[in-house]
């Protein structure tokens, strides 16, 4: 999944709690009675479930809303939240019903509408939805978000209302697999408030979660608080979460050490030292479905040749990853061998090893390959990161040394910091990479589909450097349309051959979860994508 979202929230009111210089810099008592405060960093785009794809807005989402599915915060097994069941006899066409009883926090009902209105609403081209693709499998896709032209439907004709809680899904092939992708926040319910006043929703977004929005202020803090009222199994067991703007990960973790932050959720890659002895045990570091990789630009011709892919692979070759590894990340990552994660399991699609020998560090071989290839394009290596979470700088520095090292040359490889996470993510939407830049997945949900169709599919929505390729792309159709589970895993297992094949990505480490936390907390835990479970954790 993902990448970063913001909005022009109200004024925010717990201002007067949070110090001057709350941005990065700390803030004291913005937890206040029963209230955890956590780091965060700014999301990109306003909080509409089918425009955020990326971790930090992701979030925010988690708290407010709940769907038809999700994924258990322990195993990531899709479970039924508001589905009280989802029938098919094909792997095409879909039965789904409601729960009865459950309501947004504005006192509307959750019925079949609000999710058929969402959906509908999410996959519109007018829209302009980050997360549209996810819709793609719904038959009439192509006519409200067609590939070239206007939309000319307004809504998908594979969703057909047939009672208050129960609507119908027709899919434009089969995709066994369909209802456990429902737990991923684009697939949420909107209340009919989202449409009768886009403006005042935006302004304060209203779900169907345990948490509320209070107020979000841009760059210091978003205050949520737990809803009384929430219907759901799985309420909050604290009285809010205030989220807080950091731009330096550092800078969190020495604020959770002088009290005045109680969690922060990726501890720096220079702090990983002495965790353990400074948090005295109040420490996480659990395996999580995300994976790092170095992505490319393909829609700049120099690197979308038959010579790169050799400069690709050999700059893979040129990565120590072992070292890399050990010595900043400190059992926190593990060298990747693959395109997916371990936390699939073998039965759902991880092949450790896939990547070879191209993953291995060999520098004679990877200087060689590299001028085969033709040289770095443009002459030297930049590789692009955001500069706002501190332990990017660290292993992207040790990168570039890997390659400077193998090619012979200390300025063939130099870091490229962009100043936040939001205006990194703003130059990639736009296309704006001249070489490789960080990229980082953290699953949607837990199959082997997720790791590699919004990546590498042609036109997917999250793929970032505009890579392409007919031979992975039919081999992804030919996977969803299988109702055979293991086959269909095997099909994606090739078309992750395809991406092996080109070294579409470099992939680098598997990625733990970590947190930190103050001794005012408990029952602290990461769920299999890396992020707090807020609504467990208990205060005091």
């Amino acid at each position: 999944m993902r990448r970063a979202r913001h909005a022009r929230w109200a004024a925010c009111a717990v201002a007067g709690a949070l110090a001057a210089g709350a941005c990065g810099g700390g803030v004291s008592g913005a937890g206040g009675a029963g209230v955890l405060t956590s780091s965060w960093a700014d999301p990109q785009n306003p909080l509409e479930p089918s425009n955020t794809n990326e971790v930090q807005g992701g979030k925010v989402l988690d708290m407010i809303f709940r769907g038809l599915k999700r994924y258990n915060p322990r195993t990531a097994e899709a479970e039924n939240m508001l589905a009280e069941s989802i029938v098919t006899s094909d792997s095409r066409n879909f039965t789904v019903t409601v729960k009865d009883g459950w309501k947004f926090s504005n006192g509307e009902p959750v019925t079949a509408r609000s999710f058929v209105d969402a959906w509908n609403y999410g996959a519109g081209l007018r829209n302009n939805q980050k997360n549209a693709y996810f819709f793609g499998y719904i038959e009439g896709y192509d006519k409200v978000h067609p590939d070239s032209g206007p939309q000319t439907a307004d809504t998908l004709s594979g969703l057909k209302v047939t009672g208050p809680r129960t609507f119908t899904v027709r899919l434009g092939q089969t995709f066994s697999s369909f209802p456990d992708t429902l737990g991923y926040n684009a697939f949420a319910p909107l209340p009919r408030a989202f449409f009768t006043d886009h403006a005042a929703w935006l302004s304060r977004p209203v779900g169907n979660g345990p948490y509320l929005i209070d107020s979000y202020t841009k760059g210091s803090a978003m205050a949520l608080r737990k809803w009384d009222a929430y219907p759901g199994p799985d309420p909050a067991r604290n009285v809010g979460v205030t989220l807080l703007v950091y731009t330096d990960n550092n800078t969190a973790y020495t604020d959770v050490l002088a009290g005045n932050l109680d969690l922060v959720d990726d501890v720096p890659a220079a702090q990983l030292k002495n965790v353990r002895t400074d948090l005295d045990g109040r420490y996480i570091n659990t395996p999580a479905g995300i994976l790092q990789t170095l992505a490319f630009p393909y829609y700049d011709p120099e690197w979308n040749t038959s010579g790169a892919r050799k400069v690709r692979t050999g700059l893979s070759m040129a990565i120590n990853r072992k070292q890399i590894t050990r010595t900043i990340f400190r059992g926190t990552r593990t060298p990747a061998t693959d395109w997916t994660s371990p936390v699939l399991g073998v039965d759902g699609g991880f092949q450790a090893g896939l990547c070879g020998h191209a993953c291995e560090y060999d520098p004679v071989q990877a200087k060689k390959l590299i001028e085969e290839g033709g040289g770095i394009p443009g002459g030297g290596l930049k590789i692009t990161y955001n500069a706002d979470m501190g332990s990017h700088k660290q292993w992207v520095d040790a990168v570039c040394n890997s390659v400077n090292n193998a090619l012979g040359n200390d300025r063939a490889c130099v870091g490229n910091p962009v100043g936040t996470y939001a205006d990194f993510r703003n130059q990639i939407s736009r296309h704006r990479m001249s070489g490789p830049f960080r990229a980082g997945w953290q699953m949607d949900y837990p199959l082997i589909q997720n790791f590699l169709q919004p990546l590498y599919y042609t036109g997917a929505s999250s793929n970032d450097g505009q890579w392409s390729d007919r031979r992975f792309d039919r081999l992804v159709d030919q996977a969803n349309a299988e109702t055979d589970t293991a086959r269909a895993i095997a099909l994606f297992q090739r078309a992750e051959g395809v991406v092996r094949d080109n070294m579409a990505a470099i992939p680098l480490w598997y990625q733990n979860g970590s947190a930190g936390y103050s001794a005012r907390l408990s029952h602290v835990a990461l769920n299999p994508f890396s992020v707090p479970v807020y609504n467990e954790i208990k205060v005091g």
